[in-house]
């Protein structure tokens, strides 16, 4: 039994496959991102999972690919725990980036692959290796264009009245913007980063406020300059995407491309079923 997992830091599907790409179960548990949460917590939210648990002994593979595992230090913090969950099993620990490359770039194509979800990341493949000229410091420092920095940007302009009136009242409705709650989530709860992503539904449902389109085309701009032109290769390959603020910011996206004479390619919100056409491929 194979388990193929693409991990976020709000959740992480987990599909196990036999050896012929036949699907054995499909689950989700929370995210496992090892930058926020400890090792106790990681096993917790696998036990958590009556198909991961139960089945811990029959798996032969661990395909992982996780948001904040692009460091060794990260993976093999993770491959530590795995080891021990899932003793039969072969363990390999990658960064998201690696899922969302298979998922959306034919085999020995040349792309540079973004992630605009929770976090965000932008990488450039060049048909066989991943190449990263930006070392991810983590939601606090980087993660423009991503559910937790709209979720950030929400928040603020809301507490400093910058927010239109009309659509404070909205926001009021659909969260508890008690500033005891918020801050609760925020300083004493794992996964803050997840939990500034939840208010990014607010950001689409109502992207075409004026509010809502400033942030939104101030971030893509920011994600442009500091993530894709790092690369030159972006302006000769397609630009693909994986996650939901791209899936669902599609039309803003793909403007903001053009606006730098770059090309749009695929766009997935999530990568998992590309996962198993991909490893059902490479036994």
């Amino acid at each position: 039994m194979k388990l193929l997992v693409d991990s976020g830091s709000t959740k992480a599907d987990w599909i196990a496959i036999d050896d012929n790409g036949k699907v054995l179960f499909t689950t989700q548990s929370l995210g496992l991102n090892p930058e926020v949460l400890t090792k106790e917590e990681v096993v917790e939210r696998l036990n958590d999972r009556f198909d991961i648990s139960h089945n811990k002994n029959n798996v032969t593979h661990l395909y992982f690919y996780g948001a904040g595992c692009g460091t060794e230090r990260m993976k093999n913090y993770l491959a530590d725990v795995f080891t021990k969950y899932f003793p039969k099993a072969y363990i390999s620990v990658q960064e998201d980036t690696y899922a969302a490359v298979y998922a959306t770039t034919p085999k020995g194509e040349k792309a540079v692959v973004c992630i605009l979800g929770t976090g965000s990341n932008c990488s450039y493949f060049d048909g066989n290796v991943l190449h990263q000229k930006v070392q991810s410091l983590g939601y606090i420092a980087m993660d423009d264009c991503s559910g937790n920095r709209f979720g950030r940007y929400l928040l603020r302009g809301y507490f400093f009245n910058k927010m239109p009136s009309l659509l404070a009242k909205e926001f009021e409705k659909e969260y508890n913007v008690d500033p005891d709650f918020i801050k609760h989530n925020l300083y004493k709860e794992p996964n803050p980063n997840a939990y500034l992503a939840t208010f990014a539904k607010f950001l689409i449902k109502h992207k075409d406020s004026d509010f809502c389109q400033e942030l939104i085309h101030a971030e893509m701009e920011k994600f442009v300059e500091f993530y894709i032109l790092q690369y030159e290769e972006a302006k000769q390959y397609p630009i693909h995407f994986i996650g939901s603020i791209a899936f669902y910011l599609r039309d803003e996206l793909e403007a903001t491309l053009n606006k730098h004479g770059l090309k749009l390619g695929n766009v997935l919100r999530r990568p998992i079923d590309g996962l198993i056409q991909y490893h059902s491929l490479n036994k």
